[in-house]
């Protein structure tokens, strides 16, 4: 009820024509919830009861009820606490069940999307039996500043790979905060100029590479250095076979007849929740040896 009065108070001082001479901070939060309806003043203000995050044009709840905060999103390390706040007031909080579609293809908007908790997966929607898989997102990453820039409609989905939540920033907020804080601005455009160098190997690859050093290549872009063990890498969790045809436009037959090979060869291994390459130099020289792959980066991110 404490919110409740609050709101009233301050909602007569109104009425009567006289301006309270400094509303506290408080009292200024119930004057908004007053102004939404008593009932929503009086629920957050019981114990033990919990209210969805206000839509955009309501004010947002206070940070202290976020979960989550945009403090876990890398991009944003530079700023302080107080900005820190102040996106988390803009930005709209969500939850998603896997296999919701976050986003569309084709959709406007502009907005940039943060994944503060869980996968998501970046995508183009299957046509003609197939579909184009492009790369999982984890906690921390974000997607969808190239369309905040250029203002044009989205170019890919993002479908969720497990529950998320995430949090939407208008556009707006998020140029405005790229240009005051550099070090943001700068970590956007070293991630923009990785996806081109990604997308430049990607084109060379289905030009040069056929189907099964196309392959060996998305194996060792996926991996991670095995810590301590030269030429072994880890690819956890394990790709599915489907995925990585998706990747590379093939079947996944294909992809399935290639990994045996590669079994029996002893160049991969299948392990509880990995699949390890146990020679990565072996691969890379398959790769430059029958494909002349030199200059292949096969470390970039690609949304």
């Amino acid at each position: 009820m404490g919110a409740l009065q609050g709101a009233s108070a301050a909602a007569a001082s109104l009425t009567t024509g006289q301006a309270p001479s400094r509303l506290s901070e408080s009292s200024a939060d119930a004057l908004t919830w007053f102004m939404l309806g008593a009932e929503i003043a009086m629920l957050t203000a019981s114990p033990g009861l919990s209210v969805p995050h206000p839509v955009a044009s309501a004010r947002p709840a206070p940070q202290g009820r976020y979960r989550e905060t945009m403090a876990r999103i890398e991009l944003f390390r530079s700023l302080d606490a107080e900005a820190i706040a102040d996106l988390d007031r803009q930005s709209t909080w969500r939850k998603y069940s896997r296999n919701d579609w976050i986003i569309e293809r084709h959709d406007t908007g502009g907005d940039v999307f943060f994944v503060i908790s869980g996968t998501v997966r970046v995508k183009i929607p299957e046509s003609q039996g197939r579909e184009v898989l492009f790369q999982d997102l984890d906690a921390g990453s974000y997607f969808g500043e190239m369309d905040a820039i250029d203002g044009k409609p989205r170019a890919i989905g993002v479908m969720a790979v497990t529950d998320v939540l995430i949090a939407r920033m208008p556009r707006e907020v998020f140029r405005r905060t790229i240009c005051r804080h550099s070090d943001a601005a700068n970590q956007v455009l070293v991630r923009l100029t990785g996806i081109i160098r990604t997308l430049t190997d990607r084109v060379r690859e289905f030009t040069t590479l056929d189907v099964k050093h196309r392959i060996y290549a998305e194996l060792l872009r996926l991996s991670q250095q095995k810590n301590g063990e030269k030429d072994v890498a880890v690819i956890s969790p394990p790709p599915v076979q489907s995925a990585i045809a998706a990747r590379i436009s093939t079947r996944r037959e294909t992809v399935a007849r290639e990994m045996k090979a590669l079994e029996r060869a002893g160049l991969i291994e299948r392990k509880r929740g990995a699949l390890v390459l146990t020679d990565t130099k072996t691969l890379q020289c398959m790769l430059k040896r029958d494909a002349g792959c030199d200059n292949a980066d096969l470390s970039g991110d690609l949304v």
